[in-house]
């Protein structure tokens, strides 16, 4: 399994961000949107807000529902998802050395022409997080749909590069939290990912 990482941590250091298309399997991908549609229709799903304690809600910055994974509630297929990551976190922690002690994800939903405007992940007040990680559950995505995540990466010349991925099933995307802005570009259509973060 863990081979499968390297392509994931070869694109971060080498680009800034790395790419796995197939982190997770379409039955894995069916599996963890019906549980994330089930939550949400049980209400427990929230606004999600800005800032380091989430409480602030700012619809002109973001837009997306949320709910946090707890691993002593998780069903199977959200065990299944938190234990691979577990395993990226030590094959990370055993090949960049990067100290990583623990891991926080949570569902998110944007509704139809919603988006979250561009923003470091990382807080000035807290650096645990080291690497941002987000997972896609959006099965026949097409290009039109829009919803794309982008990337503002930092050139050696002081200019900046914009790369845009698309958010199609079962891809995962991974970068430094205290590096790289990004945003989350307005949809057509609903946008379902799992997406967190491995802290110090």
């Amino acid at each position: 399994m863990q081979p499968q990482f390297d392509p994931i941590i070869d694109g971060i250091l080498e680009q800034g961000y790395g790419v796995d298309d197939h982190f997770l399997s379409s039955d894995e991908v069916t599996a963890l949107a019906r549980r994330l549609r089930e939550r949400r229709e049980q209400g427990q799903f929230r606004a999600a807000g800005v800032g380091n304690q989430n409480t602030l809600i700012e619809k002109q910055i973001r837009g997306d529902e949320i709910l946090w994974l707890d691993q002593a509630t998780a069903t199977p297929e959200e065990q299944t998802f938190l234990n691979r990551i577990g395993e990226f976190v030590q094959y990370v922690n055993q090949t960049c050395y990067l100290g990583l002690r623990d891991f926080e994800f949570h569902y998110a939903l944007y509704p139809a022409g919603t988006f979250y405007k561009r923003h470091l992940d990382q807080f000035r007040t807290d650096s645990r997080r080291r690497l941002s990680v987000i997972c896609y559950l959006n099965p026949d995505w097409q290009e039109t749909d829009g919803g794309q995540l982008a990337l503002y990466l930092p050139q050696p010349d002081g200019t900046e590069q914009t790369i845009t991925l698309a958010p199609t099933a079962g891809r995962l995307v991974c970068f430094e939290s205290g590096k790289l802005e990004h945003e989350v570009l307005p949809a057509t259509r609903e946008r379902l990912s799992v997406t967190g973060w491995l802290k110090n």
